[in-house]
């Protein structure tokens, strides 16, 4: 990428200090017991979960059960396609119509990340609404593109995503169990998924205290499940006091955050946290991320099992299809206004108090 474009560089509140605070908080859970037959009743691991949600909205896992030769396969191929020329990765450029794909343009809040990335579905293809119109009722088909060299990286995209999507449910009925729910609560939203992953490659940068290798954001959907390198770069921002933290690489681990659907559903109990990606002068980064998103017809909203006249629904309902679709067209513009977010939905704090005033005369 060269020399720093004017498109890279930060607004000044916004760029990174290289001075780094490393998370000592970020709890590391152990998930060794999940083999064992009473596995997602553990009562620890369940509280050690919403713990780290509640504190963090991250946490890292450990004996996940997912097999490490998949993560490697995925890795060698992964970096194989980003070694290649220039003119053979955008030969499946990703554009409005076909958004899985090869992009090296991609912005987040409308300036452009130091990055490159090759996206691709979990479901293939993925269906979701034909336009960000609210009242869209007609569908269409997201399909996958893929390189033809190296020719082992499909095989080694789906065989890993196929393992990550079976900690993926894991995971939400342990979510689930910690919120006092049924284990089973979460997994009918996930009939037509619309999951996605992505492998990311940050190239050196030669001023990293002016750009950053992907801007401050939350995750729009329910969780998201990182494979990183031992380069290290992901910064979470500390909700006690507002501090970026870096979150030191741990062998093997997979970083989970809550996003944005899991807040929602949970009416706040967890928040899904900003974090943003730093870059490095002198090494190149690879992580994967697996974003694990709902059907396009889920309707997002407050569960009634964690809302009462006492606690209202802190969210008006919202269709993900929309929300995905709107947000994922932020991804190949600069906007004028900001990109969609679970703000614009949120209650008024002031119609909050009206409806709890409204609860405690009625009582």
């Amino acid at each position: 990428m060269g020399e720093v474009d004017p498109v890279f560089i930060q607004d000044l509140e916004h760029r990174p200090k290289l001075d780094i605070i490393e998370a000592e908080g970020i709890p590391l859970i152990d998930l060794s017991v999940l083999n064992s037959a009473d596995a997602v009743s553990d009562g620890t691991l369940v509280s050690d979960i919403g713990d780290a949600c509640k504190k963090w909205g991250f946490f890292q896992v450990i004996n996940h059960g997912v097999p490490l030769e998949k993560r490697e396969r995925l890795e060698k191929a992964a970096r194989e396609f980003f070694g290649q020329p220039l003119e053979e990765r955008v030969k499946i450029r990703r554009a409005e119509v076909r958004v899985s794909g090869y992009s090296n343009a991609e912005h987040t809040k409308n300036v452009r990340d130091w990055k490159e990335v090759f996206d691709f579905t979990l479901q293939n293809p993925i269906i979701v609404p034909a336009s960000t119109r609210p009242d869209e009722e007609q569908v269409v088909e997201w399909h996958n593109q893929w390189p033809e060299y190296p020719p082992q990286l499909r095989e080694a995209c789906e065989e890993y995503a196929e393992e990550v999507e079976k900690l993926c449910f894991k995971l939400l009925e342990l979510l689930a169990l910690s919120l006092g729910l049924a284990a089973d609560s979460f997994n009918g939203f996930f009939k037509d998924q619309t999951s996605y992953v992505r492998l990311n490659h940050y190239p050196p940068c030669p001023a990293p205290e002016l750009a950053l290798g992907l801007g401050r954001h939350k995750d729009g959907g329910a969780l998201t499940v990182l494979a990183q390198d031992d380069v290290g770069g992901l910064e979470v921002k500390r909700k006690s006091d507002g501090e970026w933290i870096r979150v030191k690489p741990t062998p093997e681990a997979f970083i989970i955050n809550v996003g944005d659907i899991f807040q929602v559903w949970s009416n706040e109990r967890y928040e899904s946290v900003e974090h943003r990606v730093m870059v490095n002068s002198e090494k190149e980064r690879f992580s994967i991320p697996f974003f694990f998103n709902p059907s396009h017809y889920t309707i997002v909203k407050p569960l009634e099992e964690l809302t009462s006249e006492e606690n209202p629904p802190r969210y008006r309902p919202y269709n993900w299809g929309n929300f995905f679709v709107t947000r994922k067209g932020g991804n190949f513009k600069k906007l004028d206004v900001e990109n969609i977010q679970i703000s614009h939905f949120r209650v008024s704090e002031s119609e909050l108090a009206n409806r709890l005033e409204k609860a405690v005369s009625v009582a």
